[in-house]
């Protein structure tokens, strides 16, 4: 096993042409790190391939974090079978891991006659999706679950199992782990040309060449790019931006489940939510764009998250603003995954994964580890993986601060260097020594949450930076 960010890359056996491979993945995002985890169960030789200098860069590191039952998917797709399944692997893979998920349950809120009229149908269409737990909320009911919310709710569906998760950990989780079991993660090694071949592809990559007999396509917003090199044209990804204002940890008590709307044609639309990090989310918006780098924010979009904000839960504008952001979903004009084998290229697409992309994620793999059986790909054997237990971010459970055997057998982790997020100097030092270190500060901020709460580092930034460079990549 190994972890490049730099240089060329290893060769092979020796012929110049690269190192082989029995399988490349292409994208580290969450679902690109789940297929190569799900891979390394098997004895074959596995590079899982990153554009960026981190894994969980793109889409996976900016979303609402929501580990979904899939109760609104549409019945009898490929997404609301792999959402469904995913659900219940990665609930239990994160009670394995120490990824932290809270399970709050979400509240589907009519805000006229309309809304509260699909309220029925959409119970029916969880129903249909097998999740029959379901039930409809008057006004009173609602008003007693959810004080603070605003003048003019009508009605909700109340839809338990619906939780949140830290979407930072889940992805390094799986890298990690694929890692550990023998899996080669080559980061800033963007693909630029494929040249499919028999027995081996040949992809040219900035770091150099290496060499697949099959090749998967986990790179999201570029999916239909990565197709293009192999010679697929079968779908366009639109980015679809979503604006998301973070709000301190003193709007947490305002709020007690997820507040979703009812769904609209560009989306689940805005909601908002509790964060395992002990923040409030409010957002995304749903603009379709040119532009797959377009992730700055604006303010006619924060302004608008504001007004419908200020409707849903008046107090909430009250509250300090932490942050703001932007991902970008990959939309494809089809309500489904776009997951499809090619067994003349030994090849498979893995596209149009859009926000349900995290829970379903480990339920992608195992669908992409059959069809790549279906490309003539033969596993061999499973053998286990490498065991593995995940720093703890999330607030609902014990930091290392406050845990006094821990500090007793390591002091530093008693020592707090960003106070906003309580985060210490063991914590920062272990991220930075870690399987997968941090390729830069935001890096290490989506390991530990340094600099990540109300200050936004400008208290701690500097010690941040020091211990960066002491114990990180380049002081090595």
């Amino acid at each position: 096993m190994s972890v490049t960010r730099s240089g060329p890359l290893p060769s092979g056996d020796g012929d110049g042409d690269g190192a082989s491979y029995d399988v490349v993945v292409v994208g580290a995002g969450v679902v690109g790190s789940a297929i190569a985890r799900a891979l390394a169960r098997h004895p074959l030789r596995v590079a899982l391939v990153e554009a960026a200098d981190d894994v969980g860069d793109g889409t996976s590191k900016a979303n609402t974090a929501i580990l979904h039952t899939g109760f609104d998917a549409v019945p009898g797709t490929l997404e609301a079978r792999l959402v469904r399944e995913g659900h219940r692997l990665l609930s239990a893979y994160a009670r394995e891991t120490g990824i932290p998920v809270e399970p709050l349950g979400a509240l589907l809120v009519a805000w006229d006659e309309e809304q509260r009229a699909a309220l029925p149908r959409l119970a029916e269409k969880a129903a249909r999706n097998g999740h029959r737990t379901t039930r409809l909320l008057s006004a009173a009911e609602l008003r007693a679950r959810e004080p603070h919310l605003g003048p003019g709710a009508l009605a909700a569906l109340d839809v338990p199992g619906e939780s949140v998760i830290c979407p930072w950990t889940t992805t390094l989780a799986y890298a990690t782990q694929a890692v550990r079991s023998g899996v080669d993660l080559h980061l800033g090694c963007r693909v630029e040309a494929v040249r499919p071949g028999e027995p081996h592809h040949t992809l040219v990559t900035r770091r150099g060449v290496l060499r697949a007999r099959h090749l998967v396509n986990a790179c999201g917003l570029h999916a239909d790019a990565f197709d293009a090199l192999v010679g697929r044209e079968d779908f366009t990804v639109t980015p679809r931006r979503g604006q998301l204002l973070v709000f301190d940890t003193f709007a947490r008590d305002l709020v007690r489940h997820i507040l979703l709307p009812v769904p609209g044609p560009l989306g689940k639309g805005v909601l908002i939510t509790p964060t395992v990090y002990g923040n409030v989310l409010l957002g995304p918006t749903a603009e379709d764009l040119h532009d797959k780098t377009a992730t700055g924010t604006t303010a006619e979009g924060l302004a608008g998250l504001r007004e419908q904000g200020g409707r849903i839960l008046p107090a909430l504008l009250d509250e300090e603003v932490t942050a703001v952001y932007a991902g970008l979903r990959a939309a494809t004009g089809q309500e489904d995954y776009r997951i499809t084998a090619h067994p003349e290229l030994r090849y498979v697409t893995v596209g149009g994964i859009r926000s349900t992309g995290l829970t379903a994620s480990l339920a992608i793999a195992e669908h992409v580890r059959g069809l790549l059986a279906d490309c003539g790909l033969d596993p061999g054997p499973e053998r286990p993986l490498a065991p593995l237990r995940m720093p703890n971010l999330g607030e609902a459970f014990a930091r290392p601060y406050r845990d006094a055997r821990l500090i007793a057998r390591d002091p530093d982790f008693g020592t707090i260097v960003c106070h906003c997020e309580r985060v210490t100097r063991a914590e920062i030092r272990s991220a930075l020594a870690s399987t997968i270190p941090p390729g830069g500060l935001d890096g290490l901020r989506r390991r530990t949450r340094a600099r990540g709460g109300r200050c936004q580092g400008q208290y701690c930034g500097a010690e941040v930076r020091a211990l960066f460079e002491e114990y990180g990549e380049g002081a090595r």
